[in-house]
């Protein structure tokens, strides 16, 4: 390591006394301007990721739904996958260490994670539309070149995309080509073999109005649009050129306040559909005709893609084990349409998309989305050996036919990583192919009445959770309290997490009226101000 070289460079990217940042699940995010040392150090982290990998990292400089003027940066692994959770730990410690210790702290790396730093690093490097991306990209280029590494920089691509592309990288090419053309081809060609056999009903049917939250969606969807087939009618809202990036746009927004976003007409029973900043999550909703605002969030589209996996699973007839991950925050009446009515097993796991991967992994074909609407499906590298075997040597017309319309579904789908064009595609198919109209897709179930609270405590760490957050540990008497509160309602529960990035304790409740889970998750809050050290005055109904 040219120590001289480490020295100067990291003098250019200076770290702000007394700032101390957490990798966690979308790694770092903060304001733009007290990120250049933190970018510039995840350079050389990728550099010794790949080092130790022996394959190519990628880093991405995004801050996702965040505002604006915040950014953020994280890695993605050789396959695609999230940053192993004991390099979380090393990014952590190399962007707190203080400039004189810079050098010990890769040393320490260098031992704990045997690295040979005379080993030839590569890293994919991807940016969002802010401002301040470009520059804090540049800042990435030089912690990899301090450490001899190569890279490529795509510059302007959605994060589901650069996960892609290291993974294609990675794979030899088995996944994919890695270039933005091969992406367009892989998914456009996948979604035109899957819709070939959709009589599709009247011409309403294709037309959808996406709002690309001011980001970098707007920007790949229009790249993408000559790829289509001619009767997919895409109008793009929010497309970046005139407002701020998720300003009152995008998926979370629309998520969090259940109303349309600005900047997009909606006309009774039109199909809309959001993007976040990034383009890694993805909320369908529209208006009926007495003009109430419908969403469709996660949990509905993990409801649609199980339906129709399920139907051709049991035509292919192999013994194939197929589940749904949820977490806490799925609404019960998601949990009991899928187990009751369709008879698909459903696991519930920590929140963080990173824990319903993990899961999903464990199955054939595992079916992951958040409520918020970031998620994908898993297939097994068995699972897709015998669908692509069956679709070249069935002779059963329909056995093959449904193994067709699966590899499309593998082809489709991008499982490295949620990925809200290649999800919007995946349900445009099955639309397309069942004749639902967004109505009929959202009657499969009534989504139970519930509300999110937050309570501000002194130390968020006094509450500990187990069996998936959904029950407290501590403080004593919490989740006693609870489960007397909870019984006091119908179709009712409640449970209580720490946040993972503020001293905030978030609260769920759902029950069979809105004014019950209302006055539920009230209760509920008031007992955590009380039991769990809660800042200010107490919370107001």
């Amino acid at each position: 390591m040219d120590s001289e070289a480490l020295r100067k460079f990291s003098a250019l990217h200076p770290k702000p006394a007394g700032l101390t940042l957490q990798y966690g699940t979308a790694g770092f995010r903060s304001k733009a301007e007290q990120l250049d040392h933190i970018v510039f150090r995840m350079g050389l982290l990728a550099a010794l990721r790949s080092k130790a990998a022996a394959a190519t990292i990628g880093i991405m400089v995004t801050a996702s739904h965040n505002p604006e003027e915040d950014n953020g940066v994280k890695l993605v692994d050789p396959l695609g996958e999230m940053l192993h959770p004991s390099w979380e730990e090393y990014a952590t410690l190399l962007a707190n260490a203080e400039e004189q210790e810079l050098q010990k702290v890769i040393t320490e790396i260098c031992q704990k994670a045997t690295v040979n730093l005379h080993k030839d690093a590569s890293v994919f490097i991807g940016r969002d539309t802010r401002p301040s991306s470009e520059k804090l990209s540049q800042s990435v280029i030089d912690g990899i070149q301090v450490l001899g590494g190569q890279y490529h920089d795509y510059g302007l691509v959605t994060t589901p995309q650069l996960h892609y592309m290291v993974c294609c990288q990675n794979t030899q090419g088995q996944y994919g080509k890695a270039t933005l053309e091969g992406y367009y081809e892989k998914l456009s060609k996948a979604f035109m073999e899957l819709t070939k056999q959709s009589h599709c009903s009247g011409e309403s049917q294709r037309h959808l109005k996406i709002d690309c939250a001011n980001g970098i969606g707007a920007l790949k969807l229009s790249e993408m649009k000559p790829y289509f087939p001619l009767e997919m009618l895409i109008h793009i809202y929010n497309d970046g050129t005139k407002e701020k990036l998720n300003h009152l746009c995008g998926a979370d927004f629309v998520k969090v306040h259940q109303k349309p976003p600005g900047g997009l007409d909606m006309k009774p029973n039109e199909r809309c559909c959001s993007f976040d900043g990034d383009a890694d999550r993805i909320v369908y909703y529209y208006k009926d005709t007495a003009g109430h605002f419908h969403l469709i969030d996660g949990d509905k589209i993990a409801t649609l893609i199980s339906i129709f996996l399920k139907e051709l699973l049991a035509k292919v007839k192999q013994n194939f084990k197929m589940a749904v991950v949820q977490t806490a925050y799925a609404n019960g009446n998601s949990t009991r349409y899928l187990q009751e009515t369709l008879k698909v097993p459903v696991h519930c796991v920590k929140t963080g998309v990173k824990h319903l991967h993990h899961k999903a992994q464990e199955f054939d074909v595992g079916v992951y989305f958040e409520a918020n609407g970031h998620g994908t499906v898993l297939f097994s590298k068995a699972a897709e050996t015998k669908i692509r075997q069956l679709v070249k040597e069935e002779k059963d017309d329909e056995r093959r036919e449904a193994a067709k319309m699966l590899e499309n579904i593998i082809d489709l789908i991008n499982q490295t990583v949620g990925d809200a064009v290649s999800d919007m595609l995946v349900i445009e198919a099955i639309l397309a192919l069942k004749g639902l109209t967004v109505q009929q897709w959202d009657a499969l179930y009534a989504d139970l009445p519930n509300r999110l609270l937050k309570v501000q405590v002194a130390d968020r760490r006094v509450i500990d959770t187990t069996d998936a957050e959904r029950r407290a540990l501590t403080p004593p008497g919490l989740q006693e309290k609870i489960d007397a509160l909870v019984k006091k309602y119908k179709l009712s529960r409640a449970f209580v997490r720490p946040s993972g990035t503020e001293d905030v304790v978030r609260i769920y409740a759902e029950a069979d009226t809105q004014e019950n889970a209302d006055a539920l998750a009230h209760e509920v809050s008031l007992a955590v101000f009380h039991l769990a050290g809660g800042k200010g005055a107490p919370p107001q109904p």
